[in-house]
C-alpha cells in the first residue's frame, strides 16, 4: 500500500477536476432581450414573468413570487403565512443562517429540532417534542438536496395546525414519493444565489401550495412592500409593514435561460452522488448519507461521517489527509449549530436588546441537538459539480479509501 500523500507518498488525485462554464450564449440573448425593453422593474418587464412561468410548469405549481435571494424567499414565506412577533418556529441546527434571518426579522423566535444521524434532516420526533402552545411554523431543510421525511412531518403539522415551509435552496428536482420537494408544505423556498444549483448572481422563488389567489397576493405584497401590483394597477393601502424584496428583470432573465440546464445539472449531481455511495459503502469507519427512504437527491455536496471509534487520530487529521491526496474537503457543513453562534448565546438578534427572544422562554444550551452536534464533529463534507467526470469520481473513491485504510492501520502522527 502507497504512503499517505501528507507523509510523502503519491497524490490519489494530480489531474484537475472537470470544470465548464455555467453562463453562455443563451444568457447573453435573454439579457439582451431584458435591456431592449426599457425597463428592468419587474412589474412592466416580461422577465421575470416568464422565469416564474417556466418555473411554475417545470415544479407544476399554480403560483410562484420572484424574490431578491433565497433568504428573502424563506422570510416572504414566513410573512405571506401570517409568522409574527412570540410566534415560535421550529428548524434544522444544520442549515445557514438565512433559515432563521427571517424568523427574527418577524420578532419571532427560532426553535431547533434535532436531526436524523444519517440523512442529516430534521427528525419528526424531535420536532414534535419541541412544539409549545406558541408554535406557529415548521421551516424544514432539505440539507444537501436530500429530502425530509415529509409524510411524517406534515401529519405532524396538520395534527398541531402549523404551517410548513420548505427550504430548497440545496434541493432542487429532489423528489419525495414521487413528489418535488417545495411542493409538499405550504410554501417552498429556493436561491438562486451563485452558489446553488442554478444562479442568477442572486435571487430566489418561493412557491405558493395552496393554490388560492388570496394567498398569492398576500405573498406577492410581501415581498414588495405590501403595494399590490397585479396587471396595470397599483394599490398602495398598506396595513402592515413588508419587505423590499423584488427580483430584477436581469436576474429573470438570466434564470430563464438557467432553468433549461436545471434538468442536466441535477441528474449529473444525482449520478455522482450516487456513486459516491456506492463507492464508499463498504468502507471500514466511513459512513456514505442515507437517502432518505422514497426519496431523490440533487447532491448539493457531498456530505459523509467517520466513525472516530474505528479510526485512529481526529477527524481533522482525515480531512487534512485527504487534502493532501488531491481532494478538497473540509470538516462539516458549518463549523456548529446554529443556536452555538454568538447571536443565540447572547440571544442578542439587535444590537443592545434582547428582544424578540425575552418573549419566551427558549434555551440554546449545548447538548440540546445531540445528533446535530456530533453529526457536525464527524463529517467531512467534499464538492461535487455537474462537470466532474467519471473519473474524477472514481479518484475521490479511491482516496478516501486509501485515508481510512491507512489511519485504521496505524494512524497519523
Amino acid at each position: 500500500m502507497n504512503n499517505l500523500a501528507i507523509h510523502g507518498g503519491p497524490k490519489t488525485k494530480t489531474t484537475p477536476f472537470g470544470s465548464g462554464n455555467r453562463f453562455g450564449e443563451a444568457e447573453l440573448k435573454e439579457l439582451k432581450e431584458a435591456l431592449e425593453q426599457g425597463t428592468l422593474f419587474y412589474h412592466y418587464g416580461e422577465k421575470v414573468k416568464q422565469f416564474l412561468h417556466k418555473f411554475n410548469e417545470m415544479y407544476g405549481v399554480k403560483y410562484s413570487v420572484a424574490t431578491s435571494s433565497g433568504t428573502a424567499a424563506i422570510h416572504v414565506a414566513l410573512g405571506a403565512a401570517g409568522i409574527t412577533a412570540g410566534d415560535e418556529v421550529i428548524t434544522s441546527p444544520i442549515t445557514d443562517q438565512g433559515t432563521v434571518i427571517g424568523i427574527l426579522y418577524q420578532n419571532a423566535i427560532p426553535v431547533f429540532a434535532d436531526v436524523l444521524p444519517h440523512t442529516y434532516n430534521l427528525d419528526p420526533a424531535s420536532i414534535e417534542d419541541r412544539i409549545t402552545e406558541r408554535t406557529k411554523a415548521i421551516i424544514v431543510v432539505h440539507l444537501t438536496g436530500n429530502p425530509c421525511d415529509m409524510d411524517a412531518i406534515m401529519a405532524i403539522a396538520r395534527k398541531h395546525q402549523l404551517k410548513v415551509i420548505e427550504d430548497c435552496a440545496q434541493s432542487y428536482l429532489c423528489y419525495y414519493k414521487g413528489k418535488l420537494t417545495g411542493t409538499i408544505g405550504d410554501y417552498g423556498c429556493f436561491s438562486t444565489n451563485d452558489f446553488k444549483h442554478i444562479s442568477t448572481g442572486d435571487g430566489g422563488m418561493v412557491t405558493v401550495n395552496s393554490g388560492r389567489e388570496e394567498d398569492y397576493a398576500n405573498t406577492h405584497a410581501f415581498a414588495d412592500k405590501n403595494y399590490q401590483r397585479f396587471d396595470h394597477a397599483v394599490s398602495r393601502d398598506v396595513h402592515h409593514i413588508a419587505p423590499n424584496y423584488r427580483m430584477t428583470e436581469l436576474q429573470g432573465a438570466v434564470g430563464i435561460a438557467q432553468l433549461d440546464k436545471l434538468t442536466w445539472i441535477c441528474d449529473m449531481r444525482n449520478k455522482y452522488g450516487t456513486m459516491l455511495n456506492e463507492g464508499l459503502s463498504g468502507i471500514s469507519g466511513v459512513y456514505p448519507p442515507a437517502i432518505t427512504e422514497g426519496g431523490t437527491s440533487s447532491f448539493w455536496f457531498y456530505l459523509f461521517r467517520l466513525d472516530t471509534k474505528k479510526l485512529t487520530g481526529s477527524v481533522d487529521d482525515f480531512v487534512g489527509a485527504l487534502n493532501a491526496e488531491g481532494i478538497s474537503c473540509v470538516r462539516g457543513y458549518i463549523p456548529q449549530p446554529l443556536y452555538l453562534q454568538p447571536l443565540f448565546q447572547t440571544k442578542e438578534a439587535y444590537p443592545g436588546t434582547n428582544y424578540p427572544f425575552s418573549l419566551a422562554e427558549v434555551s440554546y444550551e449545548r447538548g440540546i441537538c445531540p445528533q446535530a452536534e456530533e453529526v457536525l464533529q464527524t463529517s467531512v463534507r467534499i464538492g461535487i459539480s455537474e462537470f466532474y467526470t467519471t473519473s474524477d469520481i472514481e479518484e475521490i473513491i479511491e482516496a478516501v479509501s486509501k485515508v481510512a485504510a491507512h489511519m485504521i492501520e496505524s494512524g497519523l502522527s
